[in-house]
């Protein structure tokens, strides 16, 4: 009895026995539900992992994507890739936003315009005469051409540039041109060079525009003309008349935000990863990481510096100007605003980067990143860097965050392949590996060490042959015949009396 009543008391208490079986049932179901939840929590990986974006790049007024007003998104655009400006990232931007949206593309016959000679509309694949051929987006390397330019695109196009720190852009040339340049190539180190690039520089070897005023060489200008306030405010004037924005690498998420305005892009279309990156030098150290011989370290002192604004004196103009009016253009559109359209563009980065990327979204060497099809092209003194996807991303968000991170050459050989289906593949003779690297074997391991090339492992530990004997490929056209290396899936390269011959930036 006294069991029974104690029973009837808890069940009292718990009031269960005022339910009938219907309601018992239901809270039956309600606790293996809530266990269901729980155990779900606790097992399944993907509760860990961020919200997958829906589309990275639609136009949309979702959220604030598109800028506020009646403004309608620019399709017709033209930039003018200027050398070592971060304008590999912003190139990324325009392939992205183009292939989202249908966009025809004015692409070159093989990666560059025919750089480093002038522009002209021939070099545009698929262009047939002045305005046959609707072209919507252009942003590969050129020297700009007016005149040319305006053949291929309609009246309407946006054009706009980046511009860089002239003693910044310096560093980045030599490191990467160090190879290609006489000038570099003669001079012990960057210091050396700037404290008498008369010395090391001479006007009528090739490539030498790589060493002086390289952003008024890019622009179609005389960079080797003598310095005057007159010719450099000409100089200026004329570029002023032919872009609509000049954007700066040095403020580069201040540049995005002017430059989505002046678009009426929505905000997924400015949001990017640094690409074409190239690993630092560690502070203290006089060598690159990784490197099997040290070149000569690019540390300046402030009196070699002012020597390198003197030299490219008619790109510190121009860096100046525009500096100038770049904070004039901010201050119109207002100081408050910009820092918050800043933080949100930075946030909406930080949340892509954990979405997209593996490594916590920081760039890692070519040798590390798995899929061979989305390795960096490598060139000069340093290793450019790249990324690896997060894995287990849904096709979509796998696909959009391939976009963001997928290097330029092979950005533009899927945009080729796309637009031109029909085009021949020309004959290669060798495959190399995302562009990056190409791996040894019996044959060529003999010559290897005759080419200047330094042996890495792949992250699988199999041996990687890395180029540094860099011609460009308009050069190798020139000279060879052969035209549009393609990946299909992976980068063809092309190696001609075994020396490899590559692309660079």
């Amino acid at each position: 009895m006294l069991c029974r009543r104690s029973a009837s008391r808890r069940m009292r208490w718990l009031g269960c026995y005022r339910l009938g079986p219907m309601w018992k049932a239901l809270l039956v179901f309600v606790v293996i539900a809530f266990a269901g939840q729980l155990l779900g929590v606790l097992f399944n990986k993907s509760w860990v992992q961020p919200e997958r974006p829906r589309s990275l790049f639609s136009i949309s007024s979702e959220n604030g994507q598109v800028p506020p007003g009646s403004c309608r998104p620019h399709t017709h655009v033209m930039f003018l890739k200027t050398h070592k400006t971060a304008s590999s990232t912003v190139l990324n931007m325009l392939y992205r936003f183009g292939e989202e949206q249908g966009l025809h593309f004015a692409l070159p016959v093989g990666y560059q315009f025919g750089y480093p000679l002038p522009f002209i509309a021939q070099r545009v694949k698929g262009y047939r005469g002045p305005h046959v051929a609707q072209f919507d987006i252009m942003g590969n390397h050129m020297r700009f051409n007016k005149p040319e330019v305006e053949k291929v695109m309609p009246a309407d196009t946006f054009c706009f540039s980046i511009l860089r720190d002239p003693v910044a852009l310096a560093e980045s040339s030599y490191a990467y041109y160090k190879n290609v340049a006489p000038a570099f190539r003669r001079a012990k180190g960057l210091g050396d060079f700037a404290d008498n690039p008369r010395k090391y520089y001479d006007p009528r070897l090739r490539n030498n525009h790589y060493a002086r005023n390289l952003l008024w060489y890019d622009f179609g200008l005389d960079h080797n003309a003598n310095f005057s306030v007159s010719l450099a405010k000409r100089g200026e004037a004329t570029i002023r008349r032919n872009f609509r924005l000049i954007l700066l690498s040095e403020y580069f998420d201040q540049s995005m935000v002017l430059l989505r305005h002046a678009l009426c892009w929505p905000l997924d279309a400015v949001v990017s990863f640094s690409l074409n990156a190239r690993q630092q030098m560690p502070k203290g150290r006089s060598v690159w990481v990784g490197k099997a011989a040290a070149p000569a370290p690019l540390s300046l002192t402030e009196e070699q510096r002012q020597k390198l604004r003197e030299w490219n004196a008619l790109d510190w103009h121009l860096y100046q100007a525009f500096n100038h009016t770049f904070w004039a253009e901010v201050e119109r559109f207002g100081r408050a605003r910009m820092e918050a359209e800043v933080i949100l563009l930075r946030s909406r980065r930080e949340i892509l980067a954990r979405v997209c990327l593996r490594d916590g979204g920081q760039p890692v060497e070519a040798s590390r990143i798995r899929d061979k099809a989305i390795r960096p092209f490598q060139s000069g003194l340093v290793k450019i860097l790249g990324y690896e996807l997060q894995p287990g991303l849904d096709n979509a968000t796998k696909e959009a965050c391939l976009r963001m991170i997928r290097p330029e050459i092979q950005y533009k050989d899927l945009l080729d392949l796309r637009q031109f289906p029909r085009a021949q593949q020309p004959p290669g003779q060798a495959v190399a590996a995302g562009g990056a690297a190409v791996r040894r074997d019996p044959l060529s391991s003999r010559t290897g060490e005759h080419l200047g090339e330094s042996i890495e492992r792949d992250w699988d530990r199999t041996i990687l042959v890395r180029n540094q004997s860099i011609q460009q490929v308009d050069e190798l056209e020139s000279d060879t015949g052969l035209v549009d290396l393609r990946s299909a899936p992976e980068l063809f390269l092309i190696l001609s009396f075994s020396t490899v011959i590559g692309v660079i930036e």
